[in-house]
Parts: structure tokens; sequence; C-alpha cells
């Protein structure tokens, strides 16, 4: 029987024990377990009796896996017995072992109490950016830019827009530097793409010409050598190229688009351009209701589950990067990071994302938000068109009535009803600038095949493996007396 003591920081301690009997058994499973380990003079590997292996090596090497089989099961049990929701793997300090049996006690870390504030009615500026001639004819201009032809100048020196193909090597100190030398390399002027002052030093020179250009690099600059330090840096001009656009007229938009004249291009575009507004207006409205009814709640959240979301969003980065053809640990040893800085500045990110989770859930369950059959349906449905899979396929490999998907249900419905019940007021001063896409909410992102599995297994990992790899205080059981038991690509 478990005898559960809440502490501090949403700590909670679980108190069990076994008999010496219950141990005795546990100690015979974990010698058949390692029988085959044990060597003893005058036996076969495998053949050594069970008295002679504790006589000979001392009972303490059959306790580990003989803990595991005693403590594994009672723990999974107290957690379902008494509704802990742990986020943490527990943490196994034996407080007496051997001729008495087993006692010992676990600490985990649950989900905290939320105290919810006001979440119906908030007050939330709403706010949506104007659609224009402007706007329209701004994206018009990028088409053109997109069609652009470049033609070869000869007649003038290089300008902002040109681009120009040249030879460059850079030098620190009268020392060519790695890294610093190209050859026919193409170059739009103004795009910003080297560093700052050698685009500018171009402009004005013309082809044939050859001349030095002074410049600066950043403090953040990515090679630790050339950080904030001055270089020279020889040029040579081969060619310059004009951007030509095409004429603005029917022709042109028939090439472009499906459409045939200009006036119903312009249309089509004002029509995205409000569907997009609209929809932005509805993002930031919906992330800004989020925050207003986290600031009115009340929770102290356990660092454990912040380390945890700290890995999900390592893990995301990375999985973006890997999408990109990049490589996170290359990324980092081009910023000049390590893997626990780089997770550092992700932690404001990673306490806002568990604080809405949480006051999600809690929200969810003030207000008895479910997940209809017909929901659940759709949403794997819409998993298996990303996903390229059948539907069916899909649906086997989740299984049946899958926790994280209906939950990822509810999460987002129940943002959606806090934005639906939220009051819509006008923008300050200061936030009435135009409004920028929204990023999508902090809430649980629609639950994978994939991040289904994974969140199953770390449900389990934190709720039934707490004695092998989790014990962070020594025990005081004895230890093996057997040796054999111990066991940046460069960017």
């Amino acid at each position: 029987m478990a005898t559960i003591e809440k502490k501090e920081n949403s700590q909670v301690q679980i108190a069990l024990e076994a008999s010496r009997e219950e141990f005795a058994a546990a100690l015979q499973k974990s010698y058949n377990k390692n029988k085959k380990r044990f060597q003893v003079p005058g036996f076969r590997k495998g053949k050594v009796p069970y008295q002679l292996v504790v006589k000979y090596y001392g009972e303490g090497i059959l306790y580990e896996d003989a803990i595991d089989e005693i403590v594994n099961p009672a723990y999974a049990q107290a957690v379902k017995e008494n509704n802990l929701e742990v986020v943490s793997r527990p943490e196994l300090d034996v407080q007496e072992i051997g001729e008495n049996g087993l006692k010992y006690t676990l600490t985990v870390t649950v989900k905290p109490e939320v105290k919810l504030g006001k979440y119906e009615g908030v007050e939330v500026p709403y706010a949506k950016r104007e659609v224009t001639d402007e706007t329209v004819d701004a994206e018009i201009e990028r088409m053109r830019k997109r069609n652009a032809t470049l033609e070869n100048v000869e007649d003038r020196a290089a300008q902002n827009g040109d681009t120009v193909v040249i030879d460059y090597e850079g030098f620190k100190d009268g020392v060519a530097f790695e890294g610093g030398k190209g050859e026919s390399y193409s170059l739009k002027l103004g795009s910003g793409s080297f560093i700052p002052g050698f685009e500018d030093q171009v402009v004005g020179h013309k082809v044939g010409e050859e001349f030095s250009i002074e410049v600066k690099f950043p403090e953040e600059y990515h090679a630790e050598e050339l950080k904030g330090a001055d270089a020279t840096f020889t040029v040579k001009i081969h060619n310059i190229k004009a951007e030509i656009l095409p004429e603005l007229d029917d022709e042109f938009v028939k090439d472009v688009s499906e459409f045939d004249t200009l006036d119903e291009l312009k249309a089509d575009i004002r029509k995205n351009q409000e569907e997009a507004a609209e929809k932005d207006a509805k993002n930031v409205f919906i992330n800004e209701t989020l925050k207003v009814v986290a600031d009115n709640t009340e929770v102290d959240i356990p660092k454990a589950m912040v380390d945890n979301e700290l890995e999900n969003l390592a893990q995301e980065q990375a999985s973006r990067m890997s999408q990109q053809g990049l490589q996170l640990d290359m990324y980092l040893q081009y910023i000049g990071q390590d893997m626990e800085q780089f997770k550092e500045s992700l932690r404001p990110m990673a306490e806002i994302r568990v604080k809405n989770n949480l006051v999600i859930e809690a929200v969810s369950k003030a207000i008895k938000m479910e997940a209809t059959a017909e929901e659940y349906d759709k949403e794997v449905e819409q998993m298996a068109k990303a996903y390229n899979m059948d539907k069916a396929d899909i649906a086997k490999a989740l299984g049946e009535d899958n926790p994280y998907i209906k939950e990822n249900i509810i999460s987002r419905k129940t943002v959606e009803y806090l934005a639906d019940k939220a009051v819509k007021t006008e923008p300050k001063a200061d936030d009435a600038k135009e409004e920028k896409p929204a990023k999508k909410t902090a809430a649980k992102k629609t639950t994978t095949k994939k991040t289904a599995e994974k969140k199953e297994s770390d449900k389990k990992d934190a709720e039934e493996k707490p004695a092998k790899k989790t014990t962070a205080k020594k025990t005081t059981a004895k230890k093996s007396t057997k040796k054999d038991d111990e066991a940046a690509e460069q960017a």
C-alpha cells in the first residue's frame, strides 16, 4: 500500500515497501536473469547455484534487477490508484534493503494546481491591417521583379539594384583569410548579402575596374577570428547587369497568372490580401486572448515541465532544420553556441508554452469540453492526407480512440471557445501598427503518428521505469563486487 505525501514545488513522495518474502522472490528472478554472467571456480558459466552466487559475490550483486522487479509495477499501480499526473521521471531512494525486505520512496513532480481567473469575456484588442490600392500595387511590383530580366550594362557605373559579377579576396592585417575569396561571384547590390559596407563601396565602379574597399566585420560574426576585425577586400568587376522589369500590361498578366486583364489580377490580389489580413488578425486575437487568460491565472510551473518543453522545442528546431537539409549541431557551431546555451535561449518560450497548455487544460475541464467521434474521425482523415497515408492504416497505427488525438482536438476547441467569448476592443495608439502574420498559438500542436507514439512512450517512461536510470540518490544497497558490471562534425 502506497503512502502519498505532498511536498513543495508540485512534488509528491510515494513511500512503498516489500516484505522479505516478496524481496526474496525478486532476488530469485534477478538470479535467473543474470546467472549466465556468474563464474565461480569449479562450475560452468551459468551453472553456479543461487546460494553460492550470494556467498561468492554478495547478495548486493542481485539488488539492481531485484529492485526493478519490485519497484516498477508497484510505482505504476501507485500512480494509477492515486490519480497522479506525473510530469517527471521518479527519483528512487532506498531506505532499507536486505533481511527485512525493501523499503523505499519515489519522488516525482506532478502537474501543478491551476487557479483560473477570469477566462470568459476578457477584453482583447482586435486590429486588422488595411488592404489598399498601394498594397495591391506593391504585390504587382513584386511579381514584376520576380519576372525581371538582366541585361548587360557597359556605359555606366554599378548602382544599387544591379547584379555585378566580381572576383574578390579579403585580407586582415595584410594576410588573406580563409573563406574570404570568390571568383565570378554574382552579387546583387543592395541585397545585404555581404557584410555591411561591402556592397555600398562597389556602387560607382565600372566593368573592368580593380579597386580595394575597407570594411569592419560585425561583432557577432560567426568566425571568431574575424569578429569586429578591420579588413581590406580587393575587388574586380567583370560584368554589370541591370534589372529590367516587364511592361505592366495585359500581356504580362497573361504570362504570370490565370487572368486576362490587369483589373482581374488586381481584384484577385485584393481578395487574397483581405483573406490573409482576416486570418492573421484572427490568429493574433486568439494568441492575445490566451495571453490575457494566462495572465489572469495563478500557477507555479515546475522546473521539470519547463525542462521537458525545452527538449521538445530543441527537437522541433532540429526537425525543421533537417527538412531544409541542415543539421542543428552545425548551426550551433555557426552561431557559436553549445546545446545547453541554445536550450537556455528557448526557456522563455518554453515557460509560455507550458503555462498556456496548463491554462487550456484547466479551462477545458472547467467548461467540460469534449471531442466528438466525428471530430476525431476528421482529425485522423486530415493526418492521413498530410502524411499521404491510407486513413485505415494511420488509424490502426494510432490505435483506437487515441488519447493524444482527443487531447489535441479539445485543446484547439478550447482556444477557439476562449476567443469566441472574448470581447474585441479598439487597439491602443501604440498598438495600431500594421499587423504582422501571427505565430501559431502556443497551444498543443496537431498530434502526428510519430508524436503520439513519442508522448505515449514518454508517459510510460515517467510512470514505469524508475529503478535503473532515474536513481538520483544513492541507495543503501551493497554494491556489486564484479568489475565487469560497470560498464561535431566541423562546419
